[in-house]
């Protein structure tokens, strides 16, 4: 279930999602469109996540996938099930 990844990536301690009128987590990401082949490139720009000693803690850092779409609103994660794919982000 990816649980080992951890919550959120939410430095501030503010709410979940785009919609939540007092901001939204660093980690916060759009929800994603998979066409039918499955293949997917795109290219998102975070202006608020800073690849800094925060984000590489002890603990390290993932990116998230999760089943469902993101409602924008519920807390932690958006109501958007169970988590999918999973991968490590590591300094360069």
């Amino acid at each position: 279930d990816f649980g080992h990844a951890g919550g959120h990536y939410n430095p501030e301690g503010v709410g979940h999602g785009f919609l939540d009128e007092g901001g939204y987590h660093v980690g916060d990401m759009p929800n994603l469109h998979i066409p039918e082949s499955g293949e997917l490139t795109l290219e998102i720009l975070n202006h608020q996540l800073v690849l800094d000693d925060r984000l590489f803690d002890g603990d390290g850092a993932a990116i998230m996938i999760h089943a469902g779409p993101d409602d924008y609103t519920s807390d932690p994660a958006g109501a958007a099930g169970a988590r999918i794919a999973c991968g490590a982000i590591s300094r360069g």
